[in-house]
């Protein structure tokens, strides 16, 4: 590859890093042309984009973004596939969707990820990041529980409205 040709790629790599909020690093190798597809095709459906990338242009590409990416280094071994998305835990489930028959042993596997700038290293941590919560997600815990107590209000004054008019229909009526 010409050098020209790297220094585009590594440009357009630093690009789609910035781009994207979270990225998962995982390993590809061994699926065939079929389970490619259809993981290419699920990725596509659920907003993540799929890039197969030489670990060398990762490297520089990650250098070349604000932040220290070293701790991703160690899990950049074999093939690696990046999975590109702006929702934390979408490659996570995606990726335990499609080994669930394997029981999580087959590919792809999760070799690392950045996520909500923290760092996952090995496939142990699939777990929790399938139930990392999202921007919106936790956004709407927030809201959830901030109405709550209005709510409880609400119906109380509701209910001791209509205990106060049996009170005084009562009072009436004698």
């Amino acid at each position: 590859m010409r050098k020209e040709d790297k220094s585009s790629i590594i440009d357009q790599l630093t690009a789609t890093v910035n781009e994207y909020a979270n990225f998962y690093l995982t390993d590809i190798e061994a699926l065939n042309a079929v389970k490619t597809s259809a993981l290419r095709r699920e990725c596509y459906k659920q907003d993540v984009k799929l890039v197969v990338v030489k670990n060398t242009l990762l490297k520089k590409a990650l250098d070349n973004v604000e932040g220290d990416f070293s701790p991703l280094f160690v899990s950049m071994k074999g093939n690696t596939a990046v999975m590109f998305s702006n929702v934390a835990n979408v490659p996570a489930k995606l990726i335990k969707n499609f080994t669930k028959d394997t029981k999580g042993e087959g590919k792809p596997q999760l070799k690392a990820a950045y996520v909500q700038e923290c760092f996952y290293v090995g496939a142990q941590n699939l777990e929790a990041l399938v139930n990392v919560k999202g921007k919106n997600e936790l956004i709407g815990d927030v809201i959830m529980l901030l109405q709550s107590p209005a709510k409880n209000v609400i119906s109380a004054l509701q209910s001791g409205g209509q205990t106060i008019h049996g009170v005084l229909q009562t009072l009436q009526e004698r």
